[in-house]
């Protein structure tokens, strides 16, 4: 049976090179000629089954299932942008993101989908095993069943390695979770065109292609639970980069702030923190403008809710229309690391966001779209976004674009960048720490919000850079 142990040395095997990119590359573009999502930009006042409601003017589905765009009003009082008004999505069920792992020739393997999602935009991307709303898995859309289902909604829970529900973009859903799971198997798993098995080491390489391992396989793996014994592994580590990366994964590892003072820092910020969420029509957003075609925000920046009429291949369902977000720009995800007595340590903020369920979660160093913040006066700027803008080739160890969730923003992608420092920086929104400490926190829900997550990962994929 899988384990944490097991898991972390197929992390740090030598095998990689076993996985002939060139030939997966082919395996992925000969896919898209049976998988695949064509979406096309229609108004929203042409969208089927959805309709305007009449007193608030929220999109709603006629199924009254799926999702819903709704208007709201935030108050952060203490913010630089103290109000503000905007569009978000409700959809008030819970998914199941599940990967399915196995032991191959004493290597964990993870069972990863060929899917397309009408806002990815490149096609095909690596998706969790099952990927599925609420809706999806109980038949509301009259499609095909989901399959390898059964594995996550009747397991055994001594097959069970991490089930933990967490949240979804806290700037876009409101109080959206999914059900992040990962289930060993030993069974023999029947094959199904457009799966595919990958050890979890060349998953977390393949972080390094664009837009190629999609935003859910990325939250699930975060939950992925490892054990790095680094007096074992360190040394052999090559350098002292990765010796302090395995060092920080190590739960013996002394660090900067002990688990309680972070544990007390979050309490009193969420404590304090007096935001307000009202739901309002939408015709009271203030600054945004409704059209037969979107809704969008009078500057041009932010995001705009569009319609789109997709076709698709290889999904439960072969056509439909829906709503979705969408941005004019590249987002920017970047975490600041630095080495503290041997240990390396990531800079993470508590950052408020509309749509979370516990008003605050961890997020990165810095987490935005710099041409918003054309429009709102400095201090808006996010504190240690320059050290992003300006990092040296030398600083950078991880630096890729990978795409936002497919099936409710189009073409939304954010830069993943991971800068190394000299500097301890302190402020009081910020705390420096280990990837243990991180690590032991997404055991439980809403303390790290998804693009913590996301950029978690990626770091996670530095462990198997030991060619």
């Amino acid at each position: 049976m899988t384990t944490p142990s097991t898991i972390a040395e197929s992390m740090l095997a030598r095998e990689r090179d076993s996985l002939d990119l060139a030939e997966f590359d082919r395996e992925i573009e000969e896919s898209k000629g049976h998988i695949y999502t064509h979406a096309e930009r229609v108004p929203l006042a042409k969208l089927n089954d959805w309709y305007e409601e009449p007193d608030s003017g929220w999109l709603r589905h006629r199924s009254g299932k799926f999702f819903s765009i709704e208007g709201l009003r935030f108050s952060l009082p203490e913010a630089p942008v103290s109000a503000w008004c905007q569009p978000i999505i409700n959809q008030p069920e819970t998914g199941i993101l599940g990967i399915l792992v196995k032991e191959i020739d004493g290597i964990v393997h993870c069972l990863m989908q060929l899917k397309d999602e009408p806002g990815n935009c490149n096609g095909v991307q690596l998706s969790p095993t099952v990927q599925a709303t609420r809706s999806n898995f109980t038949g509301v859309h009259g499609g095909r069943s989901v399959p390898y289902l059964e594995y996550f909604r009747e397991v055994r829970t001594d097959q069970v390695l991490a089930d933990v529900r967490q949240s979804e973009q806290g700037a876009w859903f409101l109080r959206k979770r999914n059900r992040n799971m990962i289930v060993s198997t030993m069974d023999e798993i029947p094959s199904r065109d457009g799966f595919r098995w990958l050890s979890v080491g060349h998953v977390l390489w393949l972080l390094r292609q664009p837009d190629l391992v999609n935003m859910d396989s990325r939250t699930v793996l975060s939950v992925l639970p490892f054990a790095v014994d680094a007096g074992r592994t360190g040394s052999a580590a090559g350098d002292p980069f990765t010796s302090a990366l395995v060092s920080s994964c190590d739960a013996r590892a002394r660090t900067r702030h002990a688990d309680r003072q972070i544990q007390s820092w979050i309490s009193e910020g969420r404590s304090k923190n007096d935001a307000t969420v009202e739901p309002v029509p939408m015709d009271a957003l203030t600054r945004w403008r409704r059209s037969a075609e979107s809704i969008q925000h009078d500057t041009g920046q932010f995001f705009e809710v569009i319609g789109v009429r997709v076709e698709s291949a290889g999904r439960e369902v072969g056509q439909w229309t829906q709503p979705m977000l969408a941005t004019k720009e590249d987002g920017l995800i970047g975490l600041l690391v630095t080495t503290i007595d041997g240990v390396l340590h990531v800079l993470m903020n508590l950052r408020a966001e509309p749509g979370l369920v516990d008003v605050a979660e961890l997020a990165p160093t810095v987490q935005c779209t710099p041409g918003n913040y054309e429009h709102l006066p400095p201090s808006a700027r996010p504190v240690f976004l320059e050290e992003f803008l300006t990092a040296k080739p030398e600083a950078i160890r991880f630096d890729s674009v990978l795409s936002d969730e497919g099936g409710r923003f189009y073409r939304v992608r954010n830069r993943h960048l991971i800068v190394e420092t000299d500097t301890v920086y302190q402020h009081p929104d910020y705390r420096w720490m280990a990837v243990h400490q991180l690590r032991d926190l997404l055991r439980h829900s809403h303390y790290l919000n998804v693009q913590a997550r996301s950029i978690l990962v990626c770091l996670y994929s530095l462990l198997v850079d030991r060619a």
